[in-house]
């Protein structure tokens, strides 16, 4: 309360039960503060004056928004509850990003800003039927599909695939309850599939991953939406039954029986039976799912097969997997180890794909068969079988036999030139920042790349600048990128920086540009000089002392240099001037802006008003003139200059040719003493005119709903004022 300047009226000590962090019963905990917004306030508005009770009765019926919570971390509580300050003690910040957004938007709820209501219109074209504009009734449904859209597409081109198992299952269940809420609102064809194109147009920008995937994502929603949709009916059907049987409980049996006949994921199943107040036996559950695991683990055992969903078939030795052989080959002869045509695998006996390792990302290609093609969009390592290429069928033929696998090899080379430039910059940031810099972690796409290194903060521009030519430097001395594969220890006499010693194995691949040693599994470039140019696009924080850049090489660089030679072309063409002439014509328009700004505080300090007309009505002065100035600070000194000088009751209504629908009322202190004050003048007027606004008795400030203020008020303002001052 001292340290925040706000009146004891807009700050509450609401006790431990609402002012106290703790993660658990033991452990760090302290005080907390929460920061709220009047969702009822407008622009121009007192704060509210609330007692405490006001304000908790408020806050429950949603008047008030928390967007902020500070806690203070300094306490350690014992299991006895013993409260022992910390040696180190800390504040921990959180604020909800799209709940401020929603206000600065003007929005009282997250779903009606511009990141969700696109995709909430999209879910109305699709399903045909209106959103009811909120959560209430199926308001809700509209919301999961929004957001679900949204986690769907960013699981996907962050590697996730759906599956039965750890993070695949995650995203599994986020698509089948999606499903569901769509299948809610009468749909029975695939929906979110529908919303994919919109969360791209929103997000691609910022994320290009999502455009270069679109194709992708597109097609793993399709097929996982289509297989729940197969199942989905009889398993409600079989719920409705079990509900009409009155049960009190859904057993363990059952409830499994719903997840492996009916692909009903046991949360989804909770969902649905406490709609309908009915629970479900979550133990038994787990029992049925650990027995049906140790029988699929024993089959696979007498079958010599462990191909995680994959059947292989396998021509030679029963244990052959597939081999990696694209460090030197891009296309490959080779023959199909093993195909799942239904969920798009397929595993080869020697493939050029790399499977995405190391924070880069897996090839594309194609593989050709007889009669038949395989579109590969994504390598996954696989401990039974080496990997396995995920993608399309297409053609009539059986995906067996001797094939033709080729790599995209402009993107492997785009991805290549990244990986090889993440090793030279970590050479550079060394050199320039200190031997603390480590490698943090790490992304190469065929578009850019990403490095995370250890380092204090952020790194000047002028030195980044410099760095950036200390990498392109090695580009020019296009050392040769030479690797070797020798034994741990030895790669570590060599000089070889390992960053993530538990991934290594005792047989290591060493990879060699100049003074860069590093160990690393990846593919590269054959001479430095093929990264072609390399250009910083964005430096930012990634956590306490971790810091994260992101480049671009080859054709990435050069289209950002053409980029910023188009931006520069049209600014030209905007200032009327030639690229290099540009400089000294915003030097120019700098210049003229500083005259501009004078000559306005000139006219500012000189009443800032244009055409003034005075009405006496009785012993109060009426004044209605034009004002220049918009800034409500800026109308604030008008208004005391107006009131300063007046030599009685006086009123000063001013308004804006600028901005036709502002009006601002000053009333001097004797008149606000008699009752008739600036605040009530501007609510009658609003009331008037079906605009909005308020203020404080001596100044206040609101917008009408009318076209021009000077051609439909000033005309009667008189006589409305008259009226008003000879009210009772």
């Amino acid at each position: 309360r001292e340290l925040s300047t706000l009146p004891d009226n807009q700050v509450f000590g609401l006790g431990d039960a609402d002012n106290f962090w703790q993660m658990g019963d033991t452990g760090p905990c302290g005080p907390s503060s929460e920061i709220f917004v009047d969702l009822e306030w407008q622009p121009g508005m007192p704060p509210a004056t609330l007692s405490r009770a006001e304000f908790e009765a408020a806050t429950e019926a949603g008047r008030f928004l928390e967007i902020w919570n500070l806690v203070f971390m300094q306490f350690d509580r014992s299991a006895d509850g013993t409260l022992t300050p910390l040696p180190k003690p800390s504040v921990d910040t959180g604020a909800g990003l799209e709940r401020i957004t929603a206000v600065m938007q003007g929005r009282d709820d997250n779903f009606h800003t511009d990141l969700f209501m696109p995709l909430i219109e999209g879910v109305e074209r699709v399903v045909d039927a209106p959103y009811p504009g909120g959560p209430a009734g199926t308001g809700i449904s509209y919301r999961v599909l929004a957001d679900h859209a949204r986690a769907v597409a960013f699981l996907l081109i962050d590697g996730v695939y759906p599956s039965n198992e750890g993070r695949g299952f995650v995203l599994r269940r986020i698509l089948r309850r999606a499903v569901r809420h769509a299948w809610l609102l009468g749909r029975r064809d695939p929906t979110l599939v529908e919303l994919v194109p919109t969360v791209v147009e929103l997000m691609g920008e910022a994320y290009p991953q999502l455009v270069e995937k679109q194709e992708y994502i597109t097609g793993i929603v399709r097929r996982e939406e289509e297989r729940f949709l197969d199942t989905i009916g009889a398993g409600l059907t079989r719920l409705d039954a079990i509900f009409a049987e009155g049960m009190t409980t859904i057993s363990g049996e059952e409830s499994f029986q719903l997840f492996d006949t009916f692909g009903f994921p046991i949360d989804l199943t909770e969902l649905i039976a406490a709609e309908h107040g009915v629970a479900v036996d979550i133990a038994g559950f787990d029992r049925a799912m650990t027995a049906q695991r140790e029988r699929s683990r024993a089959a696979r055992h007498r079958a010599g097969d462990d191909t995680s969903g994959v059947s292989v078939h396998v021509a030679g030795s029963a244990h052959d997997t597939s081999r990696f052989i694209g460090y030197t080959d891009l296309d490959a002869e080779t023959a199909v180890l093993g195909a799942d045509v239904e969920h798009g695998v397929l595993v080869l006996r020697d493939s050029p794909f790399y499977a995405m390792s190391g924070g880069q990302v897996a090839d594309t290609g194609v593989v050709r068969g007889d009669d038949w093609e395989f579109d590969v969009t994504d390598v996954m390592k696989d401990s039974a079988t080496g990997q396995r290429l995920v993608g399309h069928f297409r053609g009539e033929g059986a995906p067996w036999g001797t094939v033709t696998a080729s790599v995209n090899a402009v993107r492997r080379n785009d991805i290549a030139r990244n990986h090889s430039a993440t090793h030279l910059a970590h050479l550079a940031l060394r050199r320039a920042l200190g031997d603390h810099v480590r490698q943090q972690g790490s992304l190469v796409e065929p578009g850019r790349l990403r490095f995370d290194f250890s380092h204090h903060g952020p790194v000047e521009a002028m030195q980044l600048a410099e760095i950036e030519d200390a990498i392109n430097a090695l580009v020019l001395a296009n050392d040769a990128v030479d690797t070797e594969e020798m034994a741990y220890p030895d790669a570590l006499a060599r000089g070889a920086m390992a960053f993530f010693a538990d991934k290594y194995g005792d047989l290591v691949r060493v990879v060699s540009i100049g003074n860069s040693i590093e160990l690393c599994g990846g593919t590269h470039v054959r001479t430095a000089g093929e990264v072609g140019l390399f250009r910083f696009t964005a430096q930012g924080g990634v956590a306490a002392g971790v810091r994260r850049v992101e480049a671009v090489t080859g054709r990435g660089a050069l289209d950002s240099v053409r980029a910023v030679e188009a931006r520069l072309a049209a600014l030209g063409s905007l200032l009327k001037t030639q690229p290099e002439h540009l400089e000294r014509r915003i030097d120019a328009l700098l210049a003229e802006r500083d005259r501009l700004e004078a000559r306005l505080q000139e006219a500012l300090r000189g009443g800032a008003t244009g055409e003034a007309t005075d009405h006496q009505l009785g012993d109060v002065m009426l004044r209605v003139a034009s004002t220049v100035a918009e800034d409500r600070g800026e109308l604030g000194k008008v208004a005391d200059e107006f009131i300063q000088s007046a030599a009685g009751d006086a009123i000063l209504v001013l308004f804006s040719r600028a901005v036709p629908t502002a009006l601002t009322v000053a009333v001097t202190p004797s008149l606000a003493a008699r009752g008739r004050d600036a605040n009530r003048l501007m609510k009658l007027l609003a009331e008037r005119w079906n605009g909005r606004g308020g203020g404080k008795p001596g100044f206040a400030s609101g917008s009408l709903a009318v076209a021009s203020i000077e051609e439909t008020v000033v005309p009667v303002l008189p006589a409305v004022v008259q009226e008003w001052l000879q009210a009772p």
